[in-house]
């Protein structure tokens, strides 16, 4: 066999962007004549998941043209590319093999996912014929994503005569994402002994985030080459006799043994870059002149706000602290300390005297009522009606702040501190928020957010001397049992099994699932980890076996007791 270049175009595509994707597929052609091979990611063509644009006929049709197109430019390479194709009345997630004017070869995606964020089954029919075609003396086979995580694709194309494999994806990302990615190719080349040309979506799609990481493994399962964590990048790679090895931007990557340390920082580096990708994506593919959000000195804003200055600049950026008569003096200062250090426009608007306005109109209604949570929230609500205003004002976007743990147990206010469009750490818990805020300053090497917003007890500020641990357990505590609960479907009872309180379980299962209504009416967010409130976990609002749960509880508690 003869030397053969493969680009590996781990590129960033819209969804229902066909044009737009087609020329950053000719573009990435034109520029990549001495690549024999260019290699585009799972359905390049439409974005991924193109969801229900899928059952329109001109959908098919500017499909079909940019097909075409494509076909036509490969004139000094094969283009390998991801899209739907509808034979007769079936619809397929393919792979078109591209070359001057004419389809060499066609793959239909043979395992459809059908569970967490992915609903392929809803649209597309299983292939279940291999794919191989030979180019200039190598026989390179093709898979689609979710086949790579199952035996059987692989052995019916090695059995096909495969000499390695292309595996086209579009993978989203959470925590620890790639080492399970990892882990099941150098399985699949344990199996197979084919090495495999792993290429990755790159971009943000509204909770989805696609952090690229494409690699090569060799035929001994070595990873010899990876491309960067949520960068768009296009890079090559060159098969030969002696083996595989990368060229220009691609690197190959050095065995290292890291402590627990270093692979806690490194995690935390890719969650930080995941969301940076997701508000940039999220706001200029939808067309926002920039963001606003509320600043209010607590830990969430801050982050919120550091993450949005890194995604989109400062300039982009309007940050508004709302003062009530419970705002502290520290809250304030803390505030303003950010907004001056990243630079952003910065505006105070107190709600004392909108928050008044609203208890004299409904004094009629409310008289024979004493204070409670309505008047906290009244004040949430208070900032969230001048945010909107702002945003419509000025066609930015709201960014909401709310963390995972509290959309949780729905420590938040519907049309209030809920208000925005979109919500980048709804999917991260609040111990993460800590770990995350200190690794940013950590590595700016300045307090991008102030040190005393890291270190004093969160407050919502509704109330005099309130804070979050009022009514719940630790966050620590916390975030372990929304974590069982929610993205490991444990039932209470083997929490409390597991050394947790009985109270402590009872109480936050229990608000997890009387604000499912809640988090229905949210904002969306980026996902990061296993399972998300949203796609990822879909639970009716209606819900009455949280009963039987309890019930099964404290009977098994009585009992123990006898």
């Amino acid at each position: 066999m003869k030397p053969i270049t493969v680009a590996i175009a781990q590129l960033d595509f819209t969804v229902g962007a066909i044009k737009r994707n087609t020329e950053t597929m000719l573009h990435c052609l034109g520029q990549h004549e001495d690549a024999d091979i260019v290699v585009f990611p799972e359905l390049a063509v439409t974005g991924y998941p193109p969801e229900d644009l899928l059952f329109r006929s001109d959908f098919e049709q500017l499909v079909s043209d940019a097909l075409t197109r494509i076909a036509d430019a490969a004139q000094q390479q094969v283009a390998i590319v991801g899209h739907p194709q509808r034979v007769g009345s079936e619809l397929f997630n393919s792979v078109s093999v591209l070359h001057r004017g004419k389809c060499l070869a066609r793959y239909h995606k043979q395992r459809l996912p059908q569970y967490g964020v992915f609903d392929e089954q809803r649209y597309f029919i299983p292939g279940h014929e291999a794919c191989v075609f030979d180019w200039q003396g190598h026989r390179i086979g093709v898979l689609v994503c979710e086949d790579l995580w199952h035996p059987e694709p692989l052995k019916r194309t090695r059995e096909a005569g495969a000499d390695w494999i292309v595996s086209l994806n579009a993978s989203p990302y959470e925590v620890d994402k790639h080492e399970q990615r990892l882990h099941v190719l150098q399985q699949r080349v344990h199996e197979s002994g084919l090495p495999i040309v792993y290429v990755n979506n790159c971009g943000g799609q509204d909770e989805l985030v696609f952090d690229g990481h494409s690699m090569v493994v060799n035929s001994d399962g070595q990873v010899v080459a990876e491309l960067p964590h949520c960068q768009p990048t296009i890079a090559l790679v060159r098969f030969e006799a002696t083996g595989i090895r990368p060229l220009d931007a691609v690197h190959s990557p050095q065995p290292t043994a890291e402590g627990k340390a270093e692979i806690t920082t490194q995690r935390l580096e890719q969650v930080r870059q995941a969301l940076v990708l997701a508000i940039r994506d999220y706001v200029t593919k939808n067309g926002f002149k920039g963001v606003t959000l509320g600043l209010s000195g607590g830990i969430d804003s801050a982050l919120t706000m550091a993450l949005a200055v890194e995604a989109l600049g400062a300039a982009a950026v309007h940050a508004v602290m709302m003062p009530f008569r419970y705002t502290s003096k520290m809250s304030l200062e803390d505030a303003e300390q950010q907004a001056r250090t990243l630079g952003v426009k910065y505006d105070v608007i107190a709600i004392e005297p909108i928050y008044e306005s609203f208890l004299q109109q409904l004094a009629p209604q409310l008289a024979d009522h004493s204070p409670d949570v309505t008047e906290e929230n009244l004040q949430a609500r208070s900032r969230g009606v001048l945010l909107m205003a702002l945003s419509n004002k000025t066609g930015s976007l709201v960014l909401t702040t709310g963390n995972k743990s509290e959309l949780a147990v729905g420590y938040c206010t519907l049309y209030g501190d809920m208000c925005g469009g979109f919500a980048p750490i709804k999917d991260v818990p609040k111990t993460m928020v800590f770990a995350l805020s200190r690794h940013i300053n950590s590595s700016a090497g300045e307090q991008l957010i102030p040190q005393r917003v890291i270190e004093r007890p969160p407050s919502a500020e509704l109330a005099p001397g309130q804070t979050d641990q009022d009514n719940l357990p630790d966050y620590e505590v916390l975030d372990k049992i929304i974590s069982l609960y929610v993205e490991q479907d444990w039932a209470p009872s083997e929490i409390v099994d597991a050394g947790f309180s009985q109270a402590d379980v009872l109480r936050v299962v229990r608000l997890i699932d009387i604000n499912e209504y809640k988090r229905r009416q949210g904002a969306v967010g980026p996902k990061i980890t296993s399972r998300n409130f949203n796609k990822d976990r879909r639970y009716p609002i209606t819900n009455h076996f949280r009963y039987e749960m309890e019930r099964q509880l404290t009977t098994e508690a009585r009992h123990e007791k006898n």
